[in-house]
């Protein structure tokens, strides 16, 4: 028999070299760069009310690939268009996940759980869903009559504000068009006669996006977050945000429960149908909860992004009149003495394409992608990036990188010219909808209503400064959120243009 001392010292020798082993490896390991942070709240104290801005100057000092400790949690920013690749592209699979998501927990909204899901069999069969059925190029066609409506009826407001020379609101007006598209393709309803109004909609989905976009302290330190949050009162804003979601939700299931609802079956139908059929996704049959939290994931992802683009897009045209002008000339030269712009039309609009890129490389709407969570260790310009930790890639640092954009702060289309960047997630310079596994499956229809909706304001209007305005005092201060808006009004005076229809 062995002795019982020797397998005793061989246990304690094996015990021993794995230590050590353990410790090299740790020693060998090394930790992004990190700005000195405070007990308990570690950096939260340096994020201000715009994250991505703090984080890009943080980031000029600390590196591309930065270790924060907001409260308990460990948090990596990557703010250059190399960091991104290798975080969405060579590592995605190891950091495809999204971290819990805090929130009114007192109340019985687990949807919010299930539309920020981790990367999981639901998610996979989710997405697949949807690109299917609501994104598709298919129903992006399907849907443009819709488009061309809407687009109509914006014309003709847009024209009577011409005819009384009196400045518009194109924050308000571009938000408008694609909240009635989107409610129209995806809820078969309209504003004109229903219990919830436009400007009301308009509010709750501002006020959604702010509270999401927000760092709650309850996300970071859970023992004293929720008293410091009701005591700041994010946490009743974000209660009565989640209530009137929820609200509006109970009544677009209602209308489309009815059974004299006219119409073709949308996609609240057709979510309605899938539970009706038990229908399965992931491990779990379809529930009113999932389809809460579907509607919620269209409704916030889908309405507020493009108007935002447009509305930048309109506010760098009207300071750059250089700009303004040749983007005018492409659309009308290609148009003719035709009014009325086909989506087939704005494939032809080269230039239009470059104004709406550039606009989306310095205000993407997005400027932090929602955050990543770390499933499986792995490493970013050397640095170990550990299970657990949430990641974050600053979209909009990388749009004002000097090492991989000329003139970073210059709002010039020409950039684009002979150049292979788009948007699909591929070229990292540009990340307006994210990249990798997490990527938005609603690229092409996004992309789509953004040049349709500019192409017909720039197509039938000439757009001047109110009197007594001049081009320098056009702002571009920003409003905070989880998307992000400019913060002043745009008012812009229209001037029709006539054209003769064949």
């Amino acid at each position: 028999m062995v002795d019982i001392s020797l397998l005793s010292l061989l246990f304690l020798i094996f015990l021993l070299l794995a230590s050590i082993e353990y410790k090299n490896r740790r020693l060998h390991q090394r930790r992004p760069p990190s700005p000195p942070g405070f007990p308990i709240i570690g950096n939260l104290h340096q994020i201000g009310e715009l994250p991505h801005q703090s984080l890009w100057r943080l980031s000029k000092k600390y590196g591309p690939v930065m270790l924060l400790k907001l409260g308990k949690v460990p948090t990596v920013i990557v703010s250059t268009s190399e960091t991104a690749r290798q975080a969405l592209k060579i590592h995605d699979l190891h950091c495809c996940s999204r971290p819990g998501l805090a929130g009114p927990r007192d109340l019985s909204y687990n949807y919010l759980d299930i539309a920020f899901s981790p990367y999981d069999d639901y998610w996979k069969e989710l997405r697949k869903l949807a690109a299917q059925e609501l994104f598709s190029t298919k129903q992006v066609h399907a849907i443009q009559p819709i488009k061309e409506e809407e687009v109509k009826k914006l014309i003709d407001s847009i024209t009577e504000s011409a005819s009384l020379k009196t400045p518009i609101n194109l924050n308000k007006t571009c938000l408008a068009l694609t909240v009635s598209v989107i409610c129209k393709a995806a809820f078969s309803v309209s504003f004109e006669g229903t219990v919830l109004n436009s400007d009301s909609f308009n509010k709750l989905v501002r006020e959604a996006l702010e509270m999401l976009g927000s760092f709650s302290a309850s996300d970071f330190i859970p023992c004293f977050g929720r008293i410091i949050d009701w005591f700041t009162g994010l946490q009743g804003r974000r209660e009565k945000s989640v209530r009137d979601l929820d609200a509006f939700y109970e009544q677009m299931i209602d209308l489309h429960k009815q059974e004299n609802k006219q119409g073709s079956e949308d996609f609240v139908d057709l979510l309605l149908k899938l539970e009706k059929e038990e229908a399965v996704l992931g491990n779990d049959k379809l529930t009113r909860n999932h389809i809460k939290a579907i509607l919620m994931n269209v409704l916030l992802a889908g309405i507020d992004t493009s108007a935002i683009t447009m509305t930048w897009a309109m506010t760098e045209l009207a300071r750059n009149p250089r700009v303004m002008k040749k983007v005018q000339s492409e659309i009308r030269n290609h148009m003719g003495s035709r009014s009325t712009i086909t989506l087939d039309d704005t494939d032809h609009f080269k230039y239009l394409k470059m104004v709406i890129k550039e606009t989306w490389r310095l205000h993407p709407t997005t400027p932090i992608l929602l955050p990543r969570e770390v499933m499986s260790e792995f490493e970013i310009n050397g640095y170990t990036i550990p299970v657990k930790t949430r990641l974050h890639v600053n979209v909009w640092a990388i749009g004002r990188d000097p090492d991989t954009w000329k003139d970073p702060e210059v709002f010039l289309p020409e950039r684009f010219v002979d150049s292979d960047i788009d948007a699909k997630g591929q070229h990292f310079e540009l990340l307006p909808f994210g990249g990798g596994r997490r990527i938005c499956p609603a690229i092409y229809m996004g992309t789509t209503m953004v040049e349709f909706g500019l192409a017909n304001m720039l197509h039938r209007f000439d757009w001047e400064l109110p009197e007594g305005m001049k081009v320098e005092d056009i702002d571009i201060e920003e409003a905070p959120g989880l998307t992000v808006n400019k913060k002043n009004e745009l008012l812009l005076v229209p001037v029709a243009v006539k054209y003769i229809d064949h």
